[in-house]
């Protein structure tokens, strides 16, 4: 979530493990490839240097230089060390090499050149002695040399680095957000919502800020808090807001972050996170997503894999290692608290637990006030009924839907977002864009229509179900139709009687088929997933089926029940099949009353449908004028509160 700050300059002991910039490292392949570059283009300056001396036409003996100063054909002589080179009246060159030991003058006096004649020729005398004579003599022995060394430097360097990497393995790889970042700085006023969660949580800032007058009555603040919520519910935001509020470090690590294929590497990462926590402290150290590291032990989860538990042991050897007025606070978060180990919940280490729900209606609108204020509204944008709209929407899903609306606008070249925008993205958001390209055929138009008139009608008619806001037999995602209900009130539990009619509301598709096509397609599959599932929890989870009483036979999460294996079935094959049969039994009961209701409701259910057929999409007030065409009664009490969202779709 954060991202490493710069170090504080006035903090004399700065954390370890700072983020430092390092220039990026070549692979090996790279650098051979640099190397052999370079030594080709060594290679072709020297040639081309090489190439551009002035070509010599002729070599001859010196006699024969001395015959052409006597006979007048010689213009001028290049004397360059015992090199004589001679350029004639006919710009003809010719070379001849002088003795070593003597001079030019010397040389040629003995060939008979008098000073006379030698007199009218021009004589150069070029000393070749100094850096680049001799860099020039030697290079062909220095240049391979140098590249032999300089890619050998090259390799050792990059082995030298190899070598540090792996001392640094074990580091930890905390993201660090310092007190005086302002910039990624987080509090309690950028967080709606969660009022008792953020209650709870002040003790933790009060503790951070003022720890004296804890210490001095005896007290000691818990030494791990724990975030529970479903995802999306703003655990790892509240964690950054403790921070923020108690102006503190904020170290932030995942639980996945620990583990490497190697055996210590984890549980080295997590000693040094501590440390560089203690010597930042007061701070605050937060785990994302424990239960990657914290699964129970022994319960054959994460493939028994003993650096998982290394890592477990090692946190919890660190959260006991605390001394009692240490100013590091440990937060984690998760969405399976039944997963994890007991001695990570016990007294001592993460033993204040938060939990975190659903925003609720007034929740939900300010949680959207937060995430529009950084958005262009239009006037005619009311939050109030989008929170109403949204029951059972996450905080991460509220800022998923403003920032659809927010694409919609600009994709219509509109400069401010609209009602209208927002109410579309509720939809995306719930079972994704319109697909108005899949288009269907007439026939399967016509079956979709009956199925999602079906699954109204049932939800309209049956007492305990909720009722119908918006039919639709638009694509939209995997949906080839979709009927939306909200729930009439805020509602924290749900009774048996809702279960049932919600199964039957869910086979109404089903046995619309049934009822005017005489037979059935592969739409209502999802119906049948969704009401299957229901019926099973009600008779393993909740204790809903009078044959089986009240037992708990799985858990929610349907794997893990108390600590037990996963694949472990903790009833005998008896019990299993008399649960089968419960089902069976609720199944074929809500299909029965389904039958009942669209047949004795049959004119009500097919005008919906024609109606569908003809406009594709009906809003709430639209589908209650039909419903009270047809003697159907509505359901009065006022709309809408909480129960997760409901949508039943092809």
């Amino acid at each position: 979530m954060a991202n490493g700050a710069a170090p504080n300059p006035n903090n004399p002991n700065p954390p370890r493990g700072m983020p430092k910039f390092r220039p990026p490292r070549m692979s090996f392949f790279n650098l051979i490839a640099l190397t052999i570059l370079v030594f080709l283009l060594i290679t072709g300056i020297y040639a081309e240097l090489s190439a551009s001396k002035p070509a010599v036409s002729e070599t001859v003996p010196l006699s024969a230089i001395a015959q052409g100063i006597q006979k007048g054909k010689i213009s001028s002589i290049d004397l360059q060390g015992d090199q004589v080179i001679a350029t004639y009246a006919d710009k003809s060159v010719k070379t001849a090499q002088k003795e070593a030991d003597s001079s030019l003058t010397d040389s040629l006096a003995r060939l008979g050149v008098t000073p006379a004649e030698l007199a009218s020729t021009t004589v150069t005398v070029e000393n070749p002695s100094g850096f680049w004579y001799w860099a020039a003599q030697l290079s062909p022995y220095l240049i391979p040399l140098i590249f032999l060394i300089f890619f050998i430097w090259l390799i050792s360097r990059q082995m030298r680095g190899a070598g540090m990497q792996a001392l640094s393995f074990g580091q930890s790889k905390a993201r660090i957000t310092m007190p005086d970042d302002q910039k990624q700085r987080v509090t309690f006023k950028d967080v709606a919502g969660a009022k008792e969660a953020k209650q709870e949580l002040m003790e933790i800032v009060d503790f951070l800020r003022n720890p004296k007058k804890f210490i001095e009555i005896g007290a000691e603040i818990p030494k791990g808090v724990l975030l529970m919520g479903a995802p999306g519910t703003g655990k790892t935001l509240l964690a950054r807001a403790v921070a923020g509020e108690a102006n503190v470090a904020f170290f932030s690590i995942s639980g996945s972050e620990f583990v490497e294929m190697f055996v210590g590497v984890g549980a080295s990462r997590v000693r040094d996170l501590f440390k560089m926590a203690k010597d930042a402290a007061p701070a605050i150290v937060f785990v994302d997503e424990i239960d990657a590291v914290g699964r129970a032990r022994g319960s054959g989860m994460g493939g028994g894999n003993d650096e998982r538990e290394q890592t477990l042991n090692q946190i919890l050897v660190e959260m006991d290692g605390f001394e009692p007025n240490v100013k590091v606070i440990v937060m984690a978060a998760t969405n399976r608290p039944d997963v994890l180990d007991p001695a990570l919940l016990r007294p001592g280490r993460f033993d204040r637990r938060v939990v975190i729900d659903l925003p609720d209606r007034n929740d939900r609108e300010d949680i959207l006030r937060i995430h529009a204020s950084r958005k262009q509204l239009a006037e005619d944008v009311n939050l109030r009924v989008v929170a109403e709209r949204t029951p059972g929407f996450s905080g991460a899903d509220l800022q998923s839907l403003t920032n659809e609306a927010a694409i919609l606008a600009a994709r219509e070249n509109r400069t401010k977002i609209g009602q209208f925008d927002l109410i579309r993205s509720i939809e995306k958001v719930m079972l994704g864009p319109e697909r108005r390209s899949h288009v269907l055929t007439p026939k399967e138009k016509e079956i979709t229509a009956y199925h999602e008139a079906g699954h109204a009608i049932v939800a309209s008619v049956l007492p305990y179900a909720d009722p119908v806001h918006k039919i639709s037999i638009i694509s939209r995602g995997r949906a080839a139709g979709y009927t939306l209900k909200l729930p009439m009130e805020e509602k924290k539990l749900q009774s048996r009687n809702e279960f049932l009619d919600d199964i039957a509301v869910g086979l109404g598709g089903y046995v619309a088929e049934l009822i005017m096509f005489k037979d059935m397609t592969t739409g209502a599959s999802n119906d049948l997933q969704v009401s299957t599932s229901l019926a099973r929890s009600m008779i393993t989870q909740f204790g809903m089926s009078e044959k089986i009483g009240p037992v708990a036979l799985e858990s929610p999460t349907g794997r893990v029940l108390f600590g037990m294996g996963v694949s472990d079935r903790e009833y005998s094959e008896k019990v299993a099949s008399e649960v089968d049969a419960e089902v069976a039994r609720i199944m074929s009961e809500a299909r029965v009353l389904a039958d009942k209701t669209l047949t004795d409701h049959k004119k009500a259910f097919e005008a919906v449908a024609k109606r569908l057929i003809e406009k594709e999409t009906i809003e709430r007030e639209e589908y209650e004028q039909i419903l009270v065409a047809h003697g159907i009664e509505l359901k009065r009490k006022e709309v809408i509160e909480e129960k997760p969202q409901d949508s039943l779709h092809v």
